[in-house]
């Protein structure tokens, strides 16, 4: 889609830093980190979002999945673990409408959804 910035990173016209790639996926830095290591693993190809693309192509969802877990390998977080998230819909938070895949580590990460107390 020639106005999505995934798609537009994917194809080289947007600069980002790359962090590992396959013939199906990019992997590349958030500009606005999460966490020491904050991730982003896009399908090449463009699909709305998880649902949209595990509906579309359940092979490509287990790429980007993979592909997760590789940059978490290395980067170093595999054994003290990491945190792999899609936000999808309005609700979670999503703000590019291109799958991707949120690799998040590097550190103890908080609790996972609402603050307690």
């Amino acid at each position: 889609m020639s106005d999505c910035l995934f798609c537009k990173i994917v194809a080289g016209d947007v600069p980002s830093t790359k962090v590992h790639e396959t013939p199906t996926t990019l992997a590349f830095r958030d500009i606005n980190p999460q966490a020491d290591v904050h991730v982003l693993v896009v399908p090449k190809a463009h699909h709305e979002d998880a649902a949209a693309l595990a509906a579309a192509d359940p092979r490509l969802l287990a790429d980007v999945v993979g592909a997760g877990a590789e940059v978490a390998r290395l980067e170093g977080m595999a054994e003290p673990g990491y945190r792999l998230v899609f936000n999808t819909g309005e609700h979670a938070g999503r703000t590019v409408f291109h799958a991707h895949l949120h690799v998040l580590g590097g550190e103890q990460l908080g609790t996972f959804g609402r603050p307690t107390g």
